[in-house]
């Protein structure tokens, strides 16, 4: 079993259309769990992280069996948790990186998997600093003609995050 720990953005919530479209995909998948993440009452980056962190410690989840996905400020999130813990997976939407007024701007990933997905015409992240950060970092990224809500690519994004949590399941298996 592995579970996925889906973060929405800043001016978003649980109910929002990608992160309901991703849990829909997780859903569908055999031995996954899913957790959305309620933030709306916080709306600082640390408080948001500090909800996370205590989410996963109250439900017992071991990390390195865990996928954290978001969007936005949710992508800043799931890529702090997974710069503190060797977790499974980061599935990172338009990530809020690179931003100087937030407390860390490039956490260095533990993570066993990570893809990261970003717009060409992000107006709210700038994809520069993505694009640097994966290429620091080798990881995975697609971008996409697109801007910061990524609404017009999510079929695009649904069917790489199915291919991201089936490879997630198979380096789960190989412990």
């Amino acid at each position: 079993m592995i579970t996925v720990y889906l973060s929405h953005g800043l001016e978003s919530g649980p109910g929002a259309l990608k992160v309901q479209a991703l849990k829909g995909v997780a859903e569908r998948l055999d031995n996954v769990d899913t957790v959305v993440m309620d933030y709306r009452q916080q709306p600082d980056p640390r408080d948001r992280l500090e909800h996370l962190r205590q989410t996963l410690a109250e439900r017992g989840d071991d990390p390195a069996r865990c996928v954290m996905a978001g969007s936005s400020l949710g992508g800043w999130v799931s890529a702090m948790l997974g710069a503190e813990h060797a977790v499974l997976g980061c599935f990172l939407l338009a990530p809020a990186l690179g931003i100087a007024a937030y407390p860390e701007t490039s956490p260095v990933l533990k993570a066993r998997a990570c893809h990261l997905v970003h717009g060409w015409q992000d107006d709210v992240v700038a994809p520069g600093p993505v694009i640097d950060y994966a290429r620091e970092q080798r990881l995975s990224l697609r971008l996409l003609d697109d801007d910061h809500r990524l609404h017009a690519s999510l079929s695009i994004i649904l069917d790489d995050f199915e291919r991201f949590l089936h490879h997630c399941q198979a380096l789960a298996s190989c412990e």
